[in-house]
């Protein structure tokens, strides 16, 4: 597995990321187990978690649950300097966690300090936040995203200073877990262009640490990284950590003839997260149909676009079973020729944003 620098953080991490978010619900801490064993014998050193997986849904009860999997296998193994552990601190809306509170500096220090009890490490080598307090278009919400949209109908813009203070309050605290050792690196997840480079500006100018990565959905299926993002991405070396590459399983073909497998994430999500749209089926299968004339598994098509990418891009996937993981292992050793990636630019343009 080919290594490569994290954007400026001078860690050397996998192409390809190991996403955690099933253990504890749809696979049990044994399955989760041999997931990491055989993610480290392939050479993926990149692991990424939360501290509110699993989803699929999301429970109280279950709530930190993939950590503390994640931490019986350092237990067990041993090895943490082998792995970059990055780990999510949740934001404001899931009531499931803390019920719902907005993000704050007290907040970020005690999620992070649990999450180091669950993880059993000293050390998160990226801390990222979940997603920002404000709102943001993530999650199908572009459909409808106001950005003048603001608490009681006010303009956000009266609320510029406030978004503003609390950055740099967070930014403090990501200094201080910093400087104690419990945070290698502080990095982003659901957040806006106009957001990162607020956080990239106020680091500087605050001397205060720089955000290191952004983790934002991305997929054959799903391209908004692929314009003013790219530039921010390439120009700032502010890698994305592609999240659903596999575009939750459709990019495999699994759903096609809109059937439901069994104990497949569809199972437990109908729409997939609003991912399920009559023009979704018809864009899937033009993708489908340039793999299987180029003789290529689909999956592993897809997850090796995210690596051709003219920003730094590497996939985070997931798998219910040790099969479905060792093929996405195999997209590693994929490089699709100037056919393919001809055909996938002619399938971006007739199906655009199916979802």
């Amino acid at each position: 597995m080919q290594k490569i620098p994290l954007g400026s953080t001078g860690l050397m991490v996998s192409s390809l990321c190991l996403g955690t978010m099933t253990w504890g619900n749809q696979n049990s801490e044994a399955e989760g187990h041999a997931q990491m064993d055989m993610a480290l014998d392939h050479g993926v050193n990149f692991w990424d978690t939360a501290e509110m997986y699993p989803v699929n849904p999301v429970k109280a009860e279950t709530v930190g649950r993939t950590e503390e999997i994640v931490g019986t296998w350092f237990a067990a193994r041993g090895g943490r300097d082998r792995v970059v552990l990055a780990t999510k601190v949740t934001g404001a809306g899931h009531a499931e966690v803390r019920g719902g509170a907005e993000l704050t500096p007290s907040v970020m220090r005690a999620a992070c300090e649990a999450s180091l009890r669950r993880l059993r490490t000293d050390h998160i080598d990226l801390y990222q936040l979940h997603w920002p307090n404000r709102e943001v278009y993530h999650f199908r919400n572009i459909w409808g995203f106001d950005p003048r949209s603001g608490d009681a109908g006010r303009d956000v813009r009266d609320d510029k200073a406030k978004t503003e203070a609390h950055m740099v309050e967070i930014l403090e605290e990501a200094a201080k877990l910093q400087a104690e050792g419990k945070i290698g690196h502080l990095a982003l997840s659901n957040e806006t262009v106009w957001g990162t480079a607020k956080w990239l500006a106020l680091a500087e100018r605050h001397g205060l640490p720089r955000v290191a990565s952004i983790q934002n959905e991305y997929s054959l299926l799903c391209r908004q990284f692929d314009s003013d993002w790219a530039e921010l991405s390439h120009m700032e070396n502010l890698p994305l950590l592609a999240f659903s590459p596999l575009a939750t399983g459709l990019l495999t073909g699994k759903y096609q003839g809109d059937v439901t497998p069994t104990g497949s994430r569809r199972s437990r999500n109908d729409t997939l997260g609003g991912r399920l749209t009559p023009q979704v089926f018809p864009a899937v299968e033009a993708y489908l149909g340039i793999a299987a004339s180029h003789g290529l598994d689909p999956a592993q098509m897809a997850l090796a676009f995210c690596l051709t990418r003219p920003f730094p891009c590497i996939p985070i996937f997931g798998a219910t079973s040790l099969a479905q993981l060792k093929t996405a292992l195999g997209a590693a050793e994929i490089t699709l020729s100037p056919e393919v990636m001809a055909a996938i630019a002619a399938a971006h343009r007739a199906h655009p944003m199916p979802f």
